[in-house]
C-alpha cells in the first residue's frame, strides 16, 4: 500500500450543525472485490465552432495528497474525521461518489450517509492544488475495536469500479475506537458541510 499525505496543507474546521439522528445510510458497506476503472469524465470545450470532448481523468491515489484530521482539533476523543485530498497533479482530475474507507481490521468499509450529497452522480472535479473532503464518524454507541490504520479506496467513474489501489491514510491519533456506528459523507468541497452530517452524532 502506499501512504499519502502532504505536509503544510490547510485543515478547515467547521463548527456541526445539530441534524436530526436516525438519517439514511447506504449498505453499500463493500464486501466484494470492485474492478479497476481506467475511464474518463468529459466535458465540452468549444473549438473552432464544434464542440469536442475534452477528458478529466478520474483522480488516482499517484495524483492526490491525503491526511485525516481530528474534528475538533482540541477534542478529547477522535470520533469525528476530516478526510482530505489534494490535487498534487498538474492537470485537473475527477473524484467519484465518497470514500471506501475501512478502519484497521474491519470487516466491511463506511457506511454512507446518503444524504450528504446533492447529486450524487455528478463527480466532484479539483483542479491543481484544489482540495475535496469527506467527513468520518469513527463510531456509535457499540461495542468498539481498537483501529490503528485508516485505508481510503478511491471509487472509480461507473458504479463498483476502483480508481487505484488501497492507501493508507496517516493517522490523526495512535488508536481510534472504531464499531459499526461508522459512517462516511459523500465528497465536497466545503468541509464545513461535510462535518454537519456528523458532529451532532
Amino acid at each position: 500500500m502506499n501512504v499519502k499525505s502532504f505536509a503544510g496543507g490547510r485543515m478547515a474546521v467547521a463548527a456541526g450543525v445539530v441534524l436530526a439522528l436516525g438519517w439514511g445510510v447506504s449498505a453499500q458497506a463493500s464486501t466484494t472485490t470492485p474492478t479497476t476503472d481506467r475511464g474518463v469524465a468529459g466535458g465540452t470545450l468549444g473549438s473552432g465552432g464544434r464542440g469536442t470532448k475534452a477528458a478529466v481523468a478520474t483522480c488516482s491515489p499517484e495524483v492526490l495528497g491525503m491526511s485525516a484530521s481530528k474534528e475538533p482539533a482540541d477534542g478529547e476523543d477522535a470520533r469525528h474525521l476530516l478526510l482530505t485530498v489534494q490535487n498534487a497533479g498538474d492537470r485537473k482530475c475527477s473524484l467519484y461518489r465518497y470514500p471506501l474507507v475501512r478502519l484497521g481490521a474491519g470487516r466491511t468499509t463506511a457506511p454512507v450517509i446518503e444524504e450528504s450529497a446533492p447529486d450524487p452522480d455528478k463527480p466532484l472535479t479539483l483542479a491543481p492544488g484544489e482540495e475535496a473532503y469527506a467527513a468520518l464518524l469513527v463510531n456509535g454507541p457499540m461495542d468498539e475495536y481498537e483501529a490503528k490504520s485508516i485505508t481510503l479506496t478511491l471509487q472509480g467513474r461507473r458504479p463498483g469500479a476502483v480508481a487505484g489501489g488501497p492507501v493508507d491514510v496517516p493517522m490523526p491519533v495512535p488508536t481510534l475506537y472504531a464499531n459499526d456506528g461508522q459512517r462516511v459523507t459523500y465528497w465536497t468541497t466545503a468541509p464545513g458541510y461535510a462535518l454537519d452530517f456528523i458532529m451532532s452524532r
